[in-house]
């Protein structure tokens, strides 16, 4: 598994459009691109299928759009930039295509709304991630020649009703939403302000959802949330509001650690991942479900964003080292082959030099697989911007970033060699990008792995595969006998 230092550009590129079959009926084109979390890549595929229904396919070249819609992410101030740049190429185009529509959708549409549309006047649509069932609504408005906004977060929306249709991927793995917004206030994060309270969806929908992909013929799915082990079903509304919920309700609540047996013994054949996890709300019972299913993956990405005390406590992180410490230690006695990967902010306001220490420290301790790791940058409207300094000189950052990166690197390799002169069990998700002769998939630690195509294989195929060598972040294997 490649270490990164940007998660959220990484994983983008350069934003990534999607295209779908087309219904011969519709006549409109959708030109779609999304940056960002998974979360954003989940809620484009709800947009698809709002708009779908609407008489708009999807379309890969942007100059044939009638409707251009950018999902956003204000998580990294790179991400946002990378976003004007985008809008900055749409409003030329829309000057040679004046009756083309510009939209921005999540979180950057929530946070910069009037700059996007008066100020700057890039866009003619801004939609938050709460209001994108009003999307035909808002359409009409910018067809009448006016702006259009919608950005109020809602305590009830979950889009539990609505079928995403599935854009683009390998038919094979998809996502599957069951939280939304988030009650953590982590005082470097801007998501409670752009997505909102966290509230959990109907468990039935989401079964549903399930025996719905492994009927096309997915062979994994992700349960996807910005904390999916602060799930709590207990009949709608805000996680918050459970102290107000009735006894029955109470009892009959369902939690994370529930919802994985459901989701494991409603579909036994499909691979179960979640994403992403919460430290302070992970409960023991989840590594427990991971130890009773097969089919629940042995890796959990478990974001520490520091290994000092220090810093936590300044991140608001309601977590303290010695606790996560403590959480990593038990979750590998339950799950004995279990892989963890990290996000770690370095940099962070007031960091000493002992704090950085203490995050490499950690992260020997850990062991992880692989991580995520970034220098801070402060995001406008975030506690830490509004109370605390951006203190620490860039080339200090760089350097201890550098330095965490470098012992990823070794940590990544030392993990990989752990899983040579073993058999493991490969999804196949499709041909490597080097070698169209190999096959490219993960084992149940989320390790890629590539090995040589043999007649009879097919992608989604789950294979035995002897791994005989590795690199830093790729299982080299052979299928076997």
């Amino acid at each position: 598994m490649i270490t990164v230092q940007e998660k959220y550009i990484d994983e983008t590129k350069q934003g990534e459009a999607f295209a779908i079959a087309e219904r011969p009926e519709n006549s409109k084109k959708l030109f779609l691109e999304s940056y960002g979390c998974q979360m954003n890549f989940s809620d484009s595929e709800i947009v698809a299928s709002i708009l779908n229904e609407q008489g708009y396919n999807t379309t890969l070249k942007v100059e044939e759009a009638d409707l251009i819609l950018l999902n956003t992410c204000s998580i990294r101030e790179k991400a946002e930039q990378t976003v004007r740049m985008r809008l900055a190429q749409f409003k030329n185009l829309k000057k040679q295509k004046p009756n083309m529509t510009v939209g921005v959708l999540g979180c950057m549409a929530e946070r910069l709304k009037t700059k996007f549309l008066e100020e700057e006047q890039l866009v003619d649509l801004v939609v938050g991630p709460d209001a994108y069932r009003d999307l035909p609504n808002l359409l009409k408005e910018t067809e009448d020649g006016r702006d259009a906004i919608n950005v109020i977060l809602s305590k009830e929306e979950t889009y539990a009703d609505i079928n995403p249709v599935r854009l683009g991927g390998n038919g094979v793995t998809a996502f599957v939403t069951i939280t939304r917004g988030c009650d953590n206030m982590c005082t470097f994060c801007v998501v409670p302000f752009t997505r909102g309270r966290e509230r959990s969806r109907d468990p039935h929908s989401i079964i549903q959802e399930c025996q719905n992909l492994l009927d096309n013929g997915y062979k994994e799915i992700t349960l996807l949330g910005q904390n999916v082990d602060s799930y709590l079903w207990y009949g709608g509304g805000p996680k918050k509001d459970f102290v107000k919920a009735s006894e029955m309700q109470k009892a009959t609540a369902v939690d994370f650690a529930h919802l994985l047996d459901l989701v494991a013994k409603a579909v036994p054949e499909m691979r179960i991942r979640f994403s992403t996890s919460n430290p302070q709300d992970m409960s023991l019972d989840v590594f427990r479900m991971i130890a009773k299913h097969d089919n629940i993956c042995n890796y959990v990405h478990l974001p520490v964003q520091s290994g000092s005390n220090n810093m936590l406590l300044a991140m608001n992180r309601q977590h303290t080292r010695e606790e996560y410490l403590d959480l990593i230690k038990k979750a590998k006695e339950i799950v004995p082959d279990i892989a963890f990967s990290q996000d770690m902010i370095i940099g962070f306001c007031n960091e000493t030099e002992e704090d950085h220490q203490d995050t490499l420290s950690l992260m020997k301790e850990v062991e992880y697989d692989y991580g995520y790791m970034f220098a801070y940058s402060e995001r406008p409207g975030t506690p830490a911007h509004k109370k605390m300094e951006d203190n620490i000189p860039f080339e200090v950052k760089q350097k201890r970033l550098n330095e965490v990166i470098e012992l990823q690197r070794e940590l990544s390799r030392k993990r990989m060699e752990t899983y040579v002169g073993r058999t493991h069990q490969i999804l196949i998700e499709g041909t490597s990008r080097k070698n169209k002769n190999q096959w490219k998939g993960r084992n149940s630690q989320n390790a890629v792995c590539v090995f040589d195509v043999l007649e009879g294989q097919k992608i989604g195929d789950i294979v035995s595969v002897f791994v005989y060598d590795n690199t830093q972040g790729t299982l080299l294997g052979r299928t076997a006998e």
